[in-house]
């Protein structure tokens, strides 16, 4: 049978994409150049066979709250996402901590004087959770469902996307917290962007929370990959992509893949203006990634950081703004910001004979050849003292490696594709819908297209309902519900 609709990329918006056009009756081909499918939720072991490692994403706060998965339902998948009682923590030095616990009484508790004033930001977000996280994760071609959302947007983009995020928190604990999590923009700070991803992913950690899948990332990639084999559709594995001309025969064709991979498959065929647009695309700073196997806990020097499925490492809000902003420009030298997490607070299951895996990315400047293995395990010291004695094995990877391993991570730039306030809208290129490219039937779909980056599954899911309008007629969007 000649496939209607053919998907390159099997990471979670291609996957996305083809769970949507399978569901539709559309006979859909998955192509993945890697030998396993997942992209960046690929989990495997490195050191034991019996200890699994995260080789991309570890922690899917967008899992457990976009409308894709909402509706696709990963736990009546058997997918647990089990959920840390602190979502994410942030030490300092003399063994201070923020701590975001998933109930916002108890951290407005431990932020002390400024307790009402988390509260004040957190609570409307939260009443509100629906509608921002179903505007923040569209395509944002239309006015949000919930009238609220804009206004409560731009108040605390002000407040805290412009200098004046300097003066919002009166101690060092609940402005380090929230700065921590606008640091996973991977850019400038302080700006709205960054400001919209801390409003984003700081509210979740009390709502839907901030889960780790039991057993690792890649079971959210298998359960995607069994509805679209139940729904007829085929994945093929080690088989690289280089002509999108191959596939001139199917009706729609996903690509999940970014601005460069595009060019280089479909440059021949693309028109010119077109293919300035993708050259012009920018990327943002690299992640420089180090997997550890430790033979115990982290010994934090505050043991409640230790709750914590996710731990960020970047001192100060004065510090992490000022770090952020050096690497966005390029410049190397100063202590990188760094994201720790150890699953096994959450799922002490993916522990073997007391050995458990610790997953830490840096950020550094876009295409950093460092290797990072000194930089985070000192880093990690810095709050853990004696954590370099629990390590058994290390295995690091540059930022310049990163792309070798991934080629939508241009330089290391793990959000495919800087998280500016224009291309926040706008990726990768000015138009009304982006996911549809100039030619017939070929559909971007990658982290590169909007709302951009994070396990959420949107792009692949927008561009599959545009797809299915444009070229199949089709205007209801099937059910992505588990067939019970």
């Amino acid at each position: 049978m000649v496939a209607e609709v053919v998907v390159v990329g099997t990471g979670p918006n291609g996957l996305a994409a083809a769970v949507t056009m399978a569901r539709a009756g559309l006979h859909v081909e998955m192509y993945e150049a890697a030998d396993d499918i997942g992209g960046g939720l690929r989990s495997k072991p490195l050191f034991r066979e019996d200890v699994l490692h995260d080789i991309c994403s570890a922690v899917h706060p967008m899992a457990a709250a976009s409308g894709f998965f909402r509706e696709f339902d990963l736990p009546a998948r058997g997918v647990e996402l089990l959920q840390p009682e602190i979502g994410y923590a942030h030490p300092l030095d003399g063994g201070r901590a923020g701590l975001a616990y998933r109930s916002l009484d108890v951290t407005c508790e431990h932020l002390g004087p400024d307790g009402p004033k988390w509260r004040a930001l957190m609570r409307p977000l939260l009443e509100h959770s629906r509608g921002l996280v179903d505007f923040m994760l569209s395509g944002q071609r239309s006015l949000p469902d919930d009238p609220a959302v804009p206004f409560l947007l731009a108040r605390r983009i002000l407040e805290h996307g412009t200098p004046l995020a300097t003066r919002q928190f009166a101690g060092d604990e609940a402005a380090a917290l929230l700065a921590g999590v606008a640091a996973h923009v991977v850019g400038r700070m302080p700006t709205p962007s960054s400001a919209a991803v801390a409003l984003m992913l700081g509210h979740l950690a009390h709502g839907t929370g901030w889960p780790v899948p039991r057993g690792g990332s890649v079971r959210i990639a298998e359960a995607m990959a069994a509805d679209v084999a139940a729904h007829g559709g085929k994945i093929v594995t080690g088989q690289r992509v280089t002509d999108i001309r191959e596939f001139r025969s199917a009706r729609a064709v996903f690509l999940d893949v970014g601005p460069k991979e595009f060019l280089a498959i479909g440059g021949p065929v693309l028109p010119s203006a077109y293919q300035r647009g993708l050259r012009s695309f920018r990327y943002g700073p690299g992640a420089a990634k180090v997997d550890f196997l430790v033979s115990e806990p982290i010994p934090w020097a505050n043991p409640l950081v230790g709750r914590a499925g996710t731990v960020h490492l970047g001192g100060t809000q004065q510090e992490i703004f000022r770090q952020e902003s050096l690497v966005a420009r390029g410049a190397r030298g100063g202590e990188p910001f760094v994201l720790v997490v150890d699953p096994c607070a959450a799922d002490p299951g993916r522990a073997a004979d007391g050995y458990r895996p610790v997953w830490a990315y840096a950020h550094v400047p876009n295409g950093d050849t460092t290797d990072p293995v000194a930089l985070v395990t000192a880093r990690i010291e810095r709050y853990a003292p004696g954590f370099a004695e629990t390590v058994v094995a290390r295995q690091g990877i540059s930022a310049a490696e990163l792309e070798h391993y991934n080629p939508n991570y241009v330089g290391g730039d793990i959000a495919a594709g800087a998280v500016t306030l224009k291309q926040s809208v706008f990726r990768p290129t000015p138009r009304w819908d982006p996911w549809r490219t100039p030619l017939r039937g070929v559909y971007l779909c990658s982290a590169a297209t909007p709302p951009g980056p994070g396990v959420h599954g949107m792009p692949g899911y927008l561009a599959a309902r545009s797809a299915l309008r444009r070229e199949f007629g089709i205007r209801d969007v099937p059910s992505l519900a588990p067939v019970r």
